[in-house]
C-alpha cells in the first residue's frame, strides 16, 4: 500500500544572510540586532559561526540570531 500523497522533504541551506540579503562571512564586522553585542565580528567556534562583541567579548552563536519569517540574520553588515 503506497500513500496518496507523498511528501519529498526539502533539504535544508543555512541561509548565512544579514538582515538586508547581504552575504556574510568569517571576519565580517557587523551591527547586531538583538542581545545588545553593539558591533561584533564573525568568528569560526568548534561550534560553527558565532558573533563576538568588540565591546563586551561576549560570543553567541549564529542560530540564536535567525530571524524565524525570513531565515536570515539578524545582524546589518557594516563596511560594505
Amino acid at each position: 500500500m503506497t500513500p496518496l500523497f507523498n511528501r519529498r522533504k526539502k533539504k535544508s541551506r543555512i541561509k548565512f544572510y544579514d538582515f538586508e540579503g547581504q552575504s556574510l562571512k568569517e571576519g565580517d564586522m557587523v551591527m547586531s540586532l538583538r542581545y545588545d553585542l553593539g558591533e561584533c565580528r564573525i568568528i569560526m567556534t568548534e561550534n560553527g559561526f558565532a558573533y563576538e562583541s568588540i565591546k563586551t567579548g561576549e560570543k553567541v552563536n549564529y542560530a540564536k540570531m535567525i530571524d524565524a519569517g525570513t531565515g536570515y540574520q539578524k545582524v546589518r553588515k557594516l563596511g560594505s
